[in-house]
């Protein structure tokens, strides 16, 4: 049992399904990170082009990765895509379920040495760690760098730290995510280049000195693909959008252009 949470998804968001029930144009499921959510997919949003037999693509039990496309809180009713759902991102969606039912082992594994439950464990901290972090395994990751106090700083019984924090240490080892996309970078005056390179240079000087770890490669004019590594996606996500974010404003500075697309 996955911590479920009780509010409901963000749209956009991707979540782990399983089909409950498969009917001629469409596709019930239940949203295993939420409580008591239930969801619909249009046949149109199964797959691209004409289905003939919805059942080539899903059935009951089997789960799958979607994505929220509306919400409607009054009604209770989630609208879903299957199709708008690409190989990266179910791949990427599927780990971190697989890192989060790794965490709940490392919760129960702790709840049991202490003689207290699963369920009490989540009853106390669950929304608070959800809140700060997103989820448990963030927050593990966290630990792995940072040590206990990760979790004081969340105000866990000393006991419960001490005992989550011996295990996962033991059973989570330190790894590295990346996220890419590429930059635009285009300047109209006579000395352009020397203008981008000093953009350039802005972004790396800042990844220095907030210690993140980036690759900037020449592509063709006037394309650069950008790279940074993290422990975590989390700050991945918010890593690179800084850093993009110095990058656009020094290209302003100097009359310039530059965009950044995230590689899916």
């Amino acid at each position: 049992m996955v911590f479920k949470r009780k509010d409901y998804p963000e749209e956009g968001e991707l979540v782990i399904c399983t089909v409950k029930k498969v009917l001629f144009h469409s596709v019930f499921v239940k949203l295993e990170e939420f409580f008591n959510r239930e969801g619909m997919i249009h046949i149109s949003e199964i797959a691209p082009g004409r289905i003939r037999n919805i059942r080539d693509y899903v059935r009951e039990g089997k789960q799958i990765v979607c994505k929220v496309l509306s919400i409607n809180h009054e009604r209770g009713n989630i609208d879903l895509s299957l199709r708008r759902v690409s190989i990266q991102l179910r791949l990427k969606k599927e780990d971190e379920f697989k890192q989060e039912q790794k965490a709940e082992k490392i919760i129960e594994q702790a709840a049991k040495t202490l003689k207290t439950t699963l369920a009490d464990v989540y009853k106390n901290v669950g929304e608070t760690v959800i809140e700060e972090h997103g989820s448990f395994s963030e927050c593990f990751t966290e630990i792995v760098d940072k040590g206990i106090k990760v979790l004081e700083e969340l105000k866990f019984p000393k006991d419960l730290a001490e005992e989550i924090t011996k295990l996962v240490k033991e059973r989570i080892k330190p790894v590295k995510v990346s996220v890419e996309g590429e930059l635009t970078l285009e300047s109209h005056e006579s000395d352009g280049i020397e203008r981008i390179k000093a953009a350039i240079k802005k972004g790396e000087d800042f990844a220095k000195k907030k210690k993140l770890e980036i690759k900037i490669t020449y592509l063709s004019a006037p394309r650069y693909s950008l790279e940074l590594t993290a422990s975590n996606y989390k700050d991945a996500e918010k890593d690179i959008k800084d850093l993009v974010d110095v990058i656009v404003e020094e290209m302003k500075k100097s009359k310039g252009q530059a965009n950044f697309k995230r590689k899916e």
